[in-house]
């Protein structure tokens, strides 16, 4: 029977050790952190929770715009008061109770739970504390932890990452949010909602300078109109603490006060101390793990999977990297990881969600293709809705029609994404999209109506 052995209990980690276990290797994880990684316990399960709260506390303010009038919403739509001493909590709970159930699955199907911090002695034999584990084959799923600028130590009270967020008793009066990218467009869209005046210091001429330029330049026009403050162009070069918040120097000379700063500035791999490179495991610039597209490291028998290697810090990358290492270290026909089908979320409000290939790759010429784009607020259900922020946009093939990709802003995107990401997938054409029912009335009918444009418009 095959021995495997996997350091990290993450997505990566855990759904590897199902894929393993039902092949019916001997599957051992070592976690130090609780089964589900910091994607359960303190980064993507809490965050979405935490956004849950804010997108409802946004539709109660603007509950007034249906006709519902509800007494303690004032006029000026700020009187809604969001307790986040009850917020924390039940995120808090909601992730430990997601954390034991994923445990649990791994003992039903026969997964051995090693509690400590794992060192690789060389390629076959993991150690932890003085146990030694003999392995046929290693997984490597550490994860990463946030990026600490020396000029702005996070000490959690005043001065924080993510990880400090649920532990607040208060919601920050004066937030400032160092970071524009999807982590820091997500927690400073959630705490405008809750109630917080948001700060957002950009780098870069836009917020979420990586994503699609049309949604980006919505998502900022919505963020503005809610009464965010965007400081573009320019860095937080120190942040320092006052008797009663905190003070941050940009790097154009100009200082912004604030209750709380809230450091959104990256990612590290969590590589350190593992024992890889004398083990031969080659690390990239910046600590990440090298792996080819079927988690392979340069040890032969020893994988990799997750946030530790850099390839795309999603979940479910790293879930997927995690599956199928174990397919091919065990046998399995397996298909190598394919970054251009990876559906991905920022979980604004409204959402953005894209896959495949982008607009830039068509008006660069990367590829030969051609783009639609929807408004929603020509859509009826987001009409009946109140919903005028968002679209859709589809992109094909030049000739053969075939989807290479889309984005859509709006209510859920999320789950409107899908229908893109299996067309990609699966390589089906606009028509073939056009030709599928939706319903009616539906937000999903602009992906086929989207589609529709696309057909009608194809070359003769």
């Amino acid at each position: 029977m095959t021995k495997v052995v996997i350091i990290g209990g993450g997505p990566g980690g855990y759904e590897a050790a199902l894929v393993a276990a039902q092949l019916g290797a001997d599957v051992t994880v070592v976690d130090r952190d609780g089964i589900g990684g910091a994607c359960v316990l303190t980064d993507c399960v809490p965050s979405k929770s935490l956004i849950a709260t804010s997108t409802r506390t946004t539709y109660v303010r603007e509950a007034d715009i249906l006709g519902i009038n509800i007494p303690s919403v004032h006029e000026d739509k700020a009187e809604v008061e969001v307790d986040i001493s009850q917020v924390n909590p039940r995120i808090k709970d909601l992730a430990q109770a997601q954390s034991e159930d994923t445990r649990k699955r791994l003992v039903k199907e026969g997964v051995k739970v090693v509690e400590g911090e794992a060192r690789l002695v060389d390629p076959h034999i993991v150690a932890v504390g003085e146990q030694r584990l003999r392995a046929d084959v290693v997984l490597l799923a550490t994860g990463a932890h946030p990026r600490e600028l020396p000029t702005a130590k996070p000490d959690g009270e005043r001065i924080l990452t993510w990880r400090h967020l649920y532990d607040l008793e208060e919601l920050p009066e004066r937030l400032i949010v160092v970071g524009s990218g999807v982590t820091g467009a997500e927690f400073a869209s959630a705490y405008q909602a809750l109630g917080s005046d948001v700060s957002l210091v950009s780098s870069r001429e836009r917020v979420m300078p990586t994503q699609d330029a049309d949604a980006a330049e919505v998502l900022e026009e919505v963020f503005m109109r809610r009464g965010m403050t965007v400081l573009s162009q320019t860095r937080a070069e120190s942040v320092r603490r006052t008797d009663d918040g905190v003070v941050v120097t940009l790097s154009d000379g100009r200082t912004v006060e604030g209750s709380h700063c809230l450091m959104t500035v990256g990612m590290i791999p969590n590589t350190e101390g593992l024992g890889l490179e004398e083990a031969g495991v080659r690390l990239a610039q910046g600590g990440f793990v090298e792996v080819d597209r079927v988690s392979r490291t340069t040890v032969p028998g020893v994988y990799a999977a997750g946030d530790c290697t850099g390839v795309n810090m999603l979940a479910s990358v790293a879930a997927m990297q995690g599956r199928i290492a174990m397919w091919h270290a065990l046998g399995e026909a397996v298909s190598p990881l394919k970054l251009s089908t990876v559906a991905s979320t920022v979980f604004t409000h409204p959402e953005l969600a894209a896959v495949g290939a982008s607009e830039d790759d068509v008006r660069s010429g990367r590829i030969d293709g051609r783009s639609v784009t929807l408004p929603l607020n020509t859509n009826p259900r987001a009409k009946m809705n109140e919903v005028k922020d968002g679209f859709v946009k589809l992109i094909c093939r030049q000739h053969t029609g075939i989807v290479l990709g889309g984005v859509i802003v709006g209510p859920r995107a999320s789950e409107l994404i899908l229908a893109v990401s299996v067309a990609v997938q699966q390589r089906l054409t606009v028509d073939d999209l056009a030709h599928t029912f939706a319903v009616y009335p539906s937000l999903s009918g602009s992906v086929t109506e989207a589609a529709r444009s696309l057909m009608l418009a194809s070359p003769e």
